[in-house]
């Protein structure tokens, strides 16, 4: 996903005056898509309405400390996801819904699964021991990412984007993904190989940058060694890296995409099962007939709106 645009800057900025009418922008624009995502999870519809409730207070409590890194609604998500992660580990059921989550297809339960999400164990050289060291890493392994992910798009080289989806974004073994996609497991490894090859080489040029800004002689982060599949797919799922933008899906059903699009959408949705893209994608076929956005703002706005800052 791309970082903040022009329409989240503009919301932002009425938000932080204290605008009502821009938070319920705010809230119109992205509700849907989210409600859409906790009831693919919980499958219940009222416990999903308060976390999305909690989410859009969550939100503008955090808005001080949000350096707009990545979308609104990039960012929204990522509020909803822990919540539902939390909800789950106070609940002995199964995890296996959760699979954009946490990719586990296995029995573990809620807490050990969450705990693994949200507790990735990284290498020593990789995992800064500073904070302001964790976020340059965090920064320059984001933009690495996305740097490669842009590229294999804009080449239309959906093949290899597909293979370090499954890798990175699913957690999915190397023979796994051979057998999904009919290639031989080295061929897998091989793309692997190159993907994290230039990840290094990308991470590596760009804190020699920093550092020289800084004037720093080496910098605390080696980057000699690759990055840890664990750090990778954390920064993936926070980021939504190559999560579909939401002209393109509302084009899917339509059948309006080139077939190279059509064929890498309809993998991401259908097959990876992307549940974020998926969310945005009922969101959109529903908008036209759904009746309960109404109510559901309603009660947003009154119990949000105490939180905005006024001028």
């Amino acid at each position: 996903m791309a970082e903040l645009t022009r329409a989240d800057k503009y919301l932002l900025d009425a938000i932080r005056q204290g605008s009502s009418e821009g938070w319920s922008q705010l809230v119109e624009r992205h509700q849907g898509r989210l409600l859409a995502f906790a009831r693919s999870k919980l499958g219940q519809a009222a416990e999903a309405e308060d976390l999305v409730q909690e989410t859009f207070i969550s939100f503008l409590k955090a808005l001080p400390n949000f350096r707009g890194e990545s979308s609104i609604e990039t960012y929204l998500f990522s509020i909803l996801r822990h919540k539902i992660i939390n909800w789950f580990r106070g609940r002995q059921v199964n995890v296996c819904q959760l699979q954009s989550l946490t990719k586990a297809g296995n029995d573990e339960q809620p807490r050990q699964a969450a705990d693994q999400l949200l507790s990735p164990a990284p290498t020593a050289s990789w995992y800064a021991r500073r904070d302001e060291d964790h976020r340059l890493q965090h920064d320059v392994l984001t933009e690495a990412l996305r740097e490669l992910i842009d590229a294999y798009k804009k080449s239309l080289n959906f093949r290899n984007l597909q293979i370090i989806e499954m890798i990175f974004y699913c957690q999915l073994r190397n023979r796994e993904i051979a057998r999904i996609i009919n290639v031989e497991e080295n061929h897998v490894a091989l793309i692997k190989h190159r993907c994290l090859k230039q990840i290094r080489s990308s991470v590596s040029e760009k804190l020699q940058i920093q550092s020289s800004r800084a004037n720093l002689s080496q910098h605390p982060i080696d980057p000699s060694s690759d990055p840890p599949d664990a750090l990778l797919t954390e920064i993936w799922q926070q980021q939504r890296l190559s999560c579909l933008k939401r002209n393109t899906i509302g084009a899917y059903p339509l059948g309006t995409l080139d077939e190279a699009w059509r064929d890498y959408v309809a993998f991401h949705l259908d097959r990876l099962g992307c549940e974020f893209c998926r969310a945005n994608l009922e969101d959109l076929q529903q908008k036209s007939t759904r009746d309960d956005t109404g109510s559901l703002r309603r009660r947003i706005m009154e119990s949000t709106v105490g939180f905005l800052n006024k001028p």
